[in-house]
């Protein structure tokens, strides 16, 4: 519970509102308990003791309660004992009007401290998730995350919820009625507190098993989730071999899975109710035999003994509806466990967390010793990798699939870091500058290219601030990418749909092309940039990267020819290490590997 508790601190970041909200539910509780404390000058009225002249009987009470009343104000009640039963019951349902307003405004207060907190958790938790390292999502996977964001963080919101509306509401109500039982029979009052302790384990223990299930069914939630949006993502896949069927079976075991943690909370919370209800049920009992035996005996004032046990009735019925909040607060506590383990993972972050910047890069860059293993993965990605390219050379990369190239390039951004070894930029290692100031350099066009459901212009300018539209528009012709995005119906103003579905693959690359030439980065690196463009398109787009690639380091991974033929360098990898580094007709003499790369994946786009 006490992860559920710290979360619950940042609520009183609303002071103000939580200050408001506590108020309003004093003045409900008081209204409240006002509206009881006039039972037994009804039931005097009514059944007749020693006299029923209303006046004198508030006097009476008014001067066990130490004359809070003003004696003017008693004077104006009518002697009439009709007359005042009928003022007594007006002012009781005044009392329920202000009450029940002051119950409004207490609930909107806490509602809205509630929500505010929940989405500065959810703005935290997010911040967390895209600050992950890569290694910690290759190796974890991103879904349960989103599940903590978006399920853990509603959980949440119902504990909140719980704790500072309802279960507020009905604590105060029961404060008051019990004080007013305590006035009218402290006797009878203090016997009716016996059974609390048993009430408040029984609680507990139905909470605590409430609040493992909870964990388990909410883990289940996000491997279900995962399920869901790797199918939705998949589709076009999943239609195409026909694997409907495959996937309703993959999504019907998760959702098993789901179904029996949520089970396993049902039953906690079906007994959870009626045996706080026995046992509450079983106190009334005790306690009704117990009055009945002063009233009979003579030994306590009959209205009064009447009023107190109906207090008491007020706050025991206050109860019941806290052992369904106290569950609540149990599943938030379980949600609470989860966002502070995702709360608590690391970041991505420099050595000591510096703030030097990175100067342009304008000499080399160099991997010394590197060493990189996947996690879970028997033998590394990379293993020993020794290179030094030169400011404004273009190093093309080439291997077999899993040769470790598109790893090798990814240590230059830090989206990975190596186990052993560094890579060292103008001889400042990666680790020792900022991390915004060294991808602020790089620019990336990859295979797999990433468009965001958005307008065509804000893909283009994505990550590189505020830009003119007239910069834009360049970066795009260059791309050869502005012919079709104005003949869209909107331009540059067309929303792409999720993952760029209304555009060809051929598009959504020109435009990663174009986001790139926009930043206009120091260091550009190419992994298949043009794979998914024709032959003709390909040619021209060359010519453009040609242009572009000068007075910067490019590095290029393809799989033709006529994309590395041309390059400064040319390195060759396989199983994690370099084999060979030359140029294109050196290699073809001597590098056996190149030779039989040539041969069949580096393929010539004049044969295409």
């Amino acid at each position: 519970m006490k992860n559920f508790w710290r979360f619950a601190r940042h609520i009183l970041r609303y002071r103000t509102t939580v200050a408001l909200a506590l108020f309003a539910a004093t003045i409900s509780a008081a209204c409240f308990g006002a509206g009881i404390a006039t039972i037994p000058i009804v039931l005097k009225a009514m059944l007749g003791t020693t006299t029923r002249n209303l006046p004198d009987l508030v006097t009476e009470y008014n001067q066990k309660w130490n004359d809070v009343i003003p004696q003017q104000w008693i004077d104006l009640l009518p002697a009439d004992p009709f007359q005042g039963v009928l003022v007594v019951l007006c002012i009781v349902f005044a009392l329920t009007i202000v009450g029940a307003c002051a119950k409004y405004f207490h609930t909107l207060l806490a509602m809205t401290a509630c929500i505010r907190t929940v989405a500065n958790i959810r703005k935290a938790a997010f911040y967390r998730v895209i600050h992950f390292p890569l290694r910690s999502i290759v190796a974890e996977g991103t879904m349960d995350s989103i599940s903590r964001i978006v399920r853990d963080s509603n959980q949440m919101s119902r504990g909140f919820t719980a704790i500072t509306s309802k279960a507020v509401a009905e604590l105060f109500k029961g404060v008051a009625a019990l004080i007013v039982a305590f006035v009218l029979d402290w006797k009878m009052s203090l016997i009716a507190l016996i059974g609390t302790p048993v009430l408040a384990a029984v609680v507990r223990y139905f909470s605590k098993r409430i609040k493992t299930a909870s964990k388990k069914a909410l883990r289940q939630a996000g491997l279900m989730l995962a399920t869901i949006t790797q199918s939705v993502q998949g589709i076009r896949v999943v239609k195409v071999h026909t694997a409907e069927r495959q996937e309703v079976g993959r999504f019907n075991q998760a959702n098993k899975r789901l179904l029996a943690a949520e089970l396993s909370i049902r039953r906690a919370k079906a007994l959870n109710s009626p045996v706080v209800e026995a046992i509450t049920m079983i106190g009334i009992i005790v306690l009704g035999g117990i009055s009945a035996w002063y009233i009979l005996n003579g030994a306590a004032d009959r209205t009064q003994a009447l009023g107190a046990l109906m207090a008491l009735g007020a706050a025991g019925a206050s109860v019941r509806p806290l052992t369904a909040l106290t569950n609540d607060i149990y599943e938030a506590a379980a949600a609470a466990d989860r966002l502070v383990q995702l709360l608590r993972t690391k970041v991505e972050k420099s050595r000591g967390d510096t703030r030097r910047r990175l100067d342009p890069h304008s000499d080399c860059i160099e991997f010394r010793d590197v060493v990189f293993t996947y996690p879970n993965a028997q033998a590394p990605a990379l293993n020993g990798i020794n290179l030094k390219i030169h400011y404004g050379e273009v190093v093309a990369f080439v291997g077999p699939n899993g040769c470790g190239k598109t790893t090798l390039l990814s240590l230059i951004p830090r989206l990975f870091d190596p186990d052993s070894g560094e890579v060292v930029i103008d001889g400042v290692s990666t680790h020792e500058v900022s991390l915004k100031s060294l991808r602020q350099q790089i620019g990336v066009v990859t295979q797999e290219t990433v468009i965001f459901n958005d307008t065509i212009n804000n893909n283009i300018g994505y990550g590189s601030g505020v830009i003119d539209q007239q910069r834009i528009v360049g970066a795009a012709h260059a791309a050869l990418a502005d012919e079709f995005i104005r003949a869209k119906p909107d331009g540059y103003d067309t929303v792409v749909g999720e993952q760029g579905v209304t555009l060809s693959g051929g598009q959504r690359q020109r435009i990663a092309i174009a986001r790139a030439i926009l930043r206009n980065p120091r260091i550009l690196i190419l992994d298949e940039a043009t794979s998914m463009i024709d032959a003709d398109s390909e040619a021209q787009i060359n010519v453009v990267l040609e242009k572009f690639c000068k007075d910067r380091t490019s590095l290029v991974i393809a799989h033709r020819l006529s994309t590395v033929i041309n390059a400064d360098r040319i390195v060759v990898m396989n199983r994690g290490r370099i084999v060979d580094i030359g140029r294109h007709k050196d290699l073809l003499d001597r590098c056996s590997l190149y030779q039989q790369l040539c041969r069949t994946q580096l393929t010539d786009t004049d044969a295409a």
